[in-house]
């Protein structure tokens, strides 16, 4: 594979919250992953991301918080931004939407549709909150499920019973920002007529592009099938990018109209003077990673604004991953149940290529998937530390006890060494075919394979004992060993390139990292990373390396010679550590205390709507009805429960009559303890009736609350017994 310029883009994060390890899971690893291997490869690419930072969401985090927007997402874009670094997720360019350049891109892509008579005008009815002063979004009312009668469901959905529903359906409908009822208020919108473009989206889809991933495709399919319908992009709001026409006073760009676009403007940002080759040469190749609730906007959607606008070039490929869980639980950032990336890197630091490892191997690629701690750990502690890392330390410790540290020469091959260096062609080719076609899954096993093969092989040939007899044939040995931890340095950079940089340390040996288009305008640089000295060397492509430095390309996965005999390594340092049990068991229990303190949250929800709901009232009475009834006050003398029952106590009462036995079905709100001296009011004159053998003369007066539990009505002081209320 070869092409002359890749464009990459990551999904644009959302600016309201931080990033977690589902992010990461669904398109930025896998994004990374993709460019490392492409520069390795010597190839020419862009990685673009940035903020997504207007929306409905942000103004109402802004609302609640008593702060700006602007100042939400000040906030989130740093924490986001620090976190893609710290697991070596190294773009380009990290820019935002709320940036001066992409205001004006933004405002000049729409305004050219505008002239070009691309949108579509429609007036339309829609919720307005009179008290907030603005029109509200389907999440931002909340009323009654016509359904279920859940109290709390969204304009959109109730997510008790899972119906879609419509702002119209709900009963008592309340703004979520006033608590106030809307009211129907006409207003006017562009819109991008999508059903035109159905056809050329049918035939360049579904088509053109039949080696999209599973997932992707079929749910192009399935909306095309549907029916494709005009899409409003615009919205009443004051926070985004200004609608740039007459008469749109008050309206800004939809937000998803307006984030694709940032791919745009991030790169117009980096490279002010060569942008368009990169969005408007027919040889630059776009491809976009997201997660799978961003495929219509990626595929459909802005695919049909660039048709629109004229002359960009339009998405090679769409790789897109389903969702990642947590322990067997969605991953939710309003519910707080979520690994947070910024969190990780504190609490676990060194371990970044760990969860880099585990994300990737957990892939959810063509389905959702489970993250657990206890895989993490397992992971770590069996596959990166136990192969990986025990077979890097033990051929450098023993080249360093035997040799000096310098490799040795190859003075006593044997033909199981060809063999096993032979071996690692066929893992390299399933890993590009496998990084090719967007399966990092598959590609990191390949990795891994490579490790496994070297671990058995010093096994095997257990050259500390060999060289008790035979310092050469230990020798050819560990030659063989430190060429496969070469071809390991370069497999795993795409995956784990914190610890590929150590490795390469040990091995003092650069790396081809492609071109770097963060140095500005001109001919792109070439990193040679010199381990040696800890700093990058940029040349020209065409230049050669620094004299002196070995350096690594992908070209060279599977040479027979990547480090000649005599080349000094360094020090043997631990690739991996341990993940210890009281760490994993420490991230489970902060899951299960967010989870139990959800629960009881919900459950006090719960009671509190259950506590407000009244029984009906039951038929009158006339007043001598009422007055034929005998209520007093009364003492419990004696509790006790009745035998082979749940619900029965026996209860012996003073009632200032005389003494007498009542049996309550109140055992399941009371103990016999409880009961022991509590003043109550009865229904004295109740006809007496036999319960389980028991003469029962006499009712205890109790309330009986929404969430079910009874209550005694009982004086508010201390009265004489047998004091009639009435």
């Amino acid at each position: 594979m070869s092409h002359k310029r890749t464009l990459v883009t990551c999904a644009l994060p959302y600016a309201n919250g931080p990033v977690h390890i589902g992010h990461l899971a669904g398109a930025y690893i896998p994004g990374d992953i993709y460019v490392r291997y492409l520069r390795m490869r010597g190839e020419d690419v862009v990685f673009i991301c940035g903020s997504d930072e207007h929306g409905v969401p942000i103004t109402i985090k802004a609302r609640k918080e008593g702060v700006t927007p602007q100042d939400v997402v000040d906030r989130y874009h740093k924490v986001m931004k620090d976190a893609f670094t710290g697991l070596g997720i190294n773009f380009d360019i990290y820019s935002r939407t709320s940036s001066a350049v992409h205001a004006q891109n933004a405002s000049e892509f729409f305004r050219k549709l505008y002239d070009q008579a691309d949108f579509i005008t429609q007036e339309s009815e829609q919720l307005y909150d009179e008290e907030a002063k603005m029109f509200l979004t389907d999440r931002l009312i909340e009323g009654t499920c016509p359904k279920c009668g859940n109290p709390h469901a969204y304009g959109d959905q109730c997510e008790n019973c899972g119906c879609t529903l419509s702002p119209e359906e709900l009963l008592d409908p309340k703004s979520k920002l006033s608590g106030s009822t809307p009211v129907k208020k006409k207003t006017k919108h562009w819109y991008l007529p999508l059903d035109r473009y159905e056809p050329w989206l049918r035939d360049w889809i579904l088509e053109q592009h039949k080696e999209w991933k599973t997932n992707v495709y079929g749910q192009c399919k399935s909306w095309l099938d549907s029916g494709l319908q005009p899409r409003a992009v615009t919205r009443d709001l004051d926070w985004g990018v200004p609608v740039p026409v007459e008469g749109a006073e008050g309206k800004v760009l939809y937000v998803w109209f307006d984030a694709p676009i940032g791919y745009i403007s991030n790169t117009k940002e980096l490279l002010p003077e060569s942008w368009e080759k990169w969005w408007k040469d027919p040889e630059t190749r776009l491809v976009h990673f997201i997660g799978k609730d961003n495929i219509v906007f990626h595929c459909i959607v802005f695919p049909s604004m660039l048709k629109a606008y004229g002359d960009y070039i339009l998405p090679d490929n769409v790789p897109s991953n389903e969702f990642l869980n947590l322990e067997g639980d969605k991953i939710s950032t309003s519910r707080n149940w979520a690994v947070w990336v910024h969190e990780y890197e504190q609490e676990f630091p060194g371990c970044e290529d760990v969860l880099r490892y585990v994300l990737t191997a957990n892939a959810p690629e063509t389905k959702d998937n489970d993250f657990t701690w206890k895989d993490f750990q397992s992971r770590n502690n069996s596959e990166l530390l136990a192969i990986f890392g025990n077979f890097v330390n033990r051929a450098v410790v023993l080249t360093h006890k035997y040799f000096g540290g310098k490799v040795p020469a190859n003075l006593k091959p044997e033909p199981i060494d060809a063999e096993t260096l032979a071996a690692v062609r066929p893992c390299r080719e399933a890993l590009e075919k496998d990084v090719e076609t967007f399966h990092f899954r598959e590609a990191l096993k390949e990795a891994m394979n490579i490790a496994r093969i070297g671990n058995k092989y010093i096994s095997d040939m257990e050259p500390w004992k060999v060289a008790k007899t035979d310092l050469d044939r230990t020798a050819s040995i560990l030659y063989t060993c430190l060429q496969l931890c070469a071809d390991l340095a370069i497999a795993f950079e795409p995956f784990t390139p914190f610890s590929a940089q150590k490795l390469r340390d040990i091995l003092r040996v650069g790396v081809n990292a492609g071109c770097d288009h963060r140095v500005g305008e001109g001919a792109p640089t070439v990193n040679w990373y010199k381990a040696d000295e800890g700093r990058a060397v940029h040349t020209r492509p065409s230049s050669p390396a620094p004299t002196g430095d070995l350096v690594l390309t992908w070209d060279m996965l599977g040479a027979s010679e990547l480090l000649p005999a005599g080349h000094q390594l360094g020090e043997a340092v631990l690739l991996f550590r341990k993940i210890e049990d009281a760490e994993v068991e420490a991230q489970i229990a902060k899951l299960e205390a967010i989870k139990k303190a959800r629960q009881e949250a919900e459950a006090a929800r719960a009671a509190a709507e259950a506590a407000k709901k009244v029984e009906p009232q039951k038929p009158e009475v006339t007043f001598d009805q009422f007055g034929a009834m005998d209520i007093r006050t009364a003492t419990v003398l004696a509790a006790e429960r009745v035998p082979k029952t749940d619900k029965l106590l026996k209860l012996t009462i003073d009632t200032g009559i005389d003494q007498r036995t009542i049996v309550s079905g109140i055992a399941e709100y009371y103990s016999p303890e409880d009961m022991l001296g509590k003043q109550i009011c009865i229904l004295a004159n109740l006809a007496p009736r036999t319960i389980r053998g028991i003469e029962s003369k006499g009712m205890i007066l109790m309330a009986k609350q929404g969430d079910g539990k009874m209550r005694f009505i009982t004086p508010q002081e201390v009265v004489t017994n047998g004091a009639q209320i009435g």
